[in-house]
């Protein structure tokens, strides 16, 4: 009955779009244009339906954006009256957000990945909980008792973005790691992998037996340093394998809650030392930090690069594109290693939902009120099925009351890198609000499609036989588990930014210094590499690393103040 209804109310809401459509009247922005239109209706909910265009700034990409031409793009425009026009940032993400607020010419809705601070600063955006008090129930019940984690700081309450990321998330697949091809570990008897050693050792013994793949030159170990992804495939590595959470440029002594600029730990040294050793040895790509995301991607998608040291999503579409060309073999498992075995990588230690980061709707929004609306009901259960799903009897069908998706379309989920451009599906879902793994609906199913079940029904044959020759049936069991490590109280550190402040000034300073001391450093002869170093931690004591330490500290005690 439930479905039937469904379906009566998207025909009702289809029919109405094509009345509209149909006087001629092509409408974008209404609070624009001059023609007076009778506004459609949403039947159920009463919501205004006439079609409205919102301009809307990414500073992270989506290569499957589809502006809104896909079935599920067109679909959440037909449910909403809604169509998004994109801008994606193209270089460095804080100058592009900086000039947005020296000038105050700002999009509908934005989101700034890290950044907010500026545009909190800047009076860019605006206070969104009376909006959602008066508008977004599902917002509400989706963040649910997280919901005051959405507030800015102990002495701003007000909620300038929603948090991206899934809510309640039940994490059954490690973020990062060291990723190594199963060709290499099959070949090698599937040897121990605990330790940056054990892995060199991996990627020099295969290398030297196969110098060529399919007759290109092997590559032992690609990093990526394109813009931003500099720390997620360089710099991150150097605290995770280190016992490091991932709380972004700082490391949170979990005893004293005390901060320091990661780079200073004398233990990471150590990490980029192997980094420079692996480039004297010929086994990092030469490439490394010169290469841009596309080349990375295209590498990897040719199957020669034996190993990475990077987030799964980063490398995802190309390792769909390796599960298409059916070279199985050359897609990688993902490893826990560290810098020696007396270290734990944390990737499963929790914080619970950080909020933080995530959209905001800009003081020169056309229309807030329909834009709350827009993601109060991309929210809902109802978007939240079909950004996940898809649409029934086309992605999905129901079998006994449960969603099933025949394994004709999962395999094209699997295997093409195309899928989310080409059917919406994922489009929509980060960086807007949205449930975690694990969250049931209404009937007591899974909002998104990962379960464990599916997360190992997705694993081919050979990465199956991988796992069981290291005593697994998942990646995630070769992690610590979350029992291992204490509960963070501050969430993760990398969503908390530092305010426009003589520290932020500092940040700026210190990311270019680490920009340019990094690469320098891992790609130097190894008798160059301490003194470099030590330049390197002289130039950020220079710029006042301690003194944005200490407003850090602040800032997270704040935070962790926020939350009681």
């Amino acid at each position: 009955m439930k479905r039937k209804l469904g379906n009566l109310l998207l025909l009702c809401t289809t029919v109405c779009l094509v009345a509209v459509s149909a006087t001629g009247c092509q409408i974008n922005d209404v609070s624009d244009s001059k023609t007076t239109v009778t506004p459609a209706v949403d039947r159920k909910s009463g919501d205004n339906l006439t079609p409205i265009t919102f301009s809307m700034y990414g500073a992270t990409s989506n290569p499957n954006f589809e502006n809104m031409e896909s079935p599920i793009g067109k679909m959440i425009t037909e449910k909403t009256g809604v169509k998004l026009k994109m801008e994606y940032a193209v270089g460095e993400e804080k100058q592009k957000i900086s000039l947005m607020a020296a000038s105050g010419d700002y999009p509908d809705l934005i989101f700034a990945h890290g950044n907010e601070n500026i545009l909190v600063d800047a009076g860019a955006y605006i206070d969104l909980t009376e909006l959602i008090d008066k508008h977004a129930p599902n917002i509400k019940k989706l963040y649910g008792d997280y919901f005051k984690r959405l507030r800015w700081s102990t002495t701003d309450k007000s909620i300038y973005t929603l948090g991206a990321l899934g809510v309640n998330e039940q994490k059954w697949e490690p973020a990062t790691g060291f990723q190594l091809q199963h060709e290499v570990v099959k070949e090698l008897g599937y040897p121990k992998l605990k330790t940056l050693q054990d892995f060199e050792k991996a990627i020099q013994t295969y290398k030297d037996k196969y110098p060529k793949i399919d007759g290109q030159p092997t590559i032992g170990l690609s990093v990526l340093a394109d813009d931003w992804r500099y720390k997620i495939s360089v710099t991150n590595p150097a605290l995770f394998a280190t016992g490091g959470p991932d709380d972004g440029e700082f490391y949170v002594n979990p005893d004293s809650k005390k901060t320091v600029y990661h780079y200073t730990r004398p233990e990471e040294k150590e990490y980029f030392r192997w980094l420079n050793h692996m480039n004297d040895v010929g086994l990092l790509d030469p490439e490394s930090f010169v290469q841009k995301y596309d080349q990375y991607v295209a590498k990897i998608s040719a199957g020669r690069v034996l190993g990475l040291s990077d987030a799964k999503w980063e490398y995802r579409n190309a390792e769909q594109a390796l599960r298409q060309a059916g070279k199985l073999g050359r897609m990688y498992g993902t490893y826990p290693l560290t810098l020696n075995e007396s270290y734990k990588y944390a990737d499963f230690q929790t914080g619970g939902y950080s909020g933080g980061t995530g959209i905001g709707i800009s003081k020169n929004c056309k229309d807030p009120v329909r834009a709350i609306k827009f993601l109060d009901w991309l929210a809902s259960e109802e978007a939240q099925i079909l950004n996940n799903w898809g649409i029934e009897g086309v992605n999905y069908k129901i079998e006994n009351g449960k969603r099933v998706i025949p394994q004709e379309e999962m395999t094209k989920r699997l295997n093409d890198p195309q899928y989310s451009k080409k059917t919406g599906i994922g489009v929509y879902l980060y960086p807007f609000p949205e449930y975690g793994n694990g969250v049931l609906d209404s009937t007591g199913q899974t909002i998104t499609i990962r379960s464990k079940d599916q997360i190992k029904a997705s694993y081919t044959d050979i990465e199956k036989e991988v796992l069981s020759k290291y005593n697994a049936s998942m990646w995630m069991d070769l992690y610590p588990p979350t029992s291992d490590f204490p509960v963070k109280q501050w969430g993760d550190a990398w969503q908390i930014s530092i305010p426009q402040s003589p520290a932020y000034v500092i940040s700026r300073k210190t990311e270019d210094i680490v920009k340019k001391r990094v690469p320098e450093a891992v790609l130097a002869k190894p008798e160059k590499f301490d003194q470099i170093w030590e330049v390197f931690m002289k130039d950020l004591e220079t710029v006042g690393v301690h003194e944005m330490e200490e407003e850090f500290n602040k800032l997270l005690k704040d935070r962790i103040e926020l939350w009681k």
